[in-house]
């Protein structure tokens, strides 16, 4: 709930227009709590069907990434140092300056405000693009 609340609280309501959430079948993510929260933001809800991987492809994906790009390249002394800069890496590395290929090699924040301000070139069509990245930004 904290980690949602703190999600919800750093976007925009623009942002949120179309946004699905998708998990797996955890008792977390069907929490009357966490499910009544998703609903009153009008968060589509989509969980992972029993026994397939492939529904969280795109989640594994961004493992692999930090893992890769991040966590296997650093030893870290303490919790809180590997907190700082892995917060760091997702915040200011991968959402704010690496190319994502998946948004035609653009940051997800660079990606964001172009859609926002609707200047994606008429040929990449957002439909189109949100179908491709990540299932929190699809829409339906």
């Amino acid at each position: 709930m904290s980690a949602l609340a703190k999600a919800l609280k750093n976007r925009t309501t623009e942002s949120l227009e179309g946004l699905i959430h998708h998990s797996d079948q955890g008792v977390q993510y069907a929490s009357k709590d966490y499910v009544d929260c998703l609903r009153a933001h009008n968060i589509q809800i989509r969980m992972s069907r029993k026994g397939n991987p492939y529904d969280n492809a795109f989640a594994e994906s961004f493992i692999k990434t930090l893992k890769v790009e991040e966590v296997y390249l650093n030893e870290y002394k303490t919790f809180e140092d590997a907190f700082r800069n892995i917060w760091h890496f997702i915040e200011k590395v991968y959402n704010q300056k690496r190319l994502h290929s998946a948004l035609d090699y653009r940051s997800p924040v660079q990606f964001e405000m172009e859609v926002a301000l609707n200047t994606i070139a008429s040929h990449e069509k957002p439909k189109k693009w949100f179908n491709r990245i990540h299932p929190c930004y699809r829409s339906s």
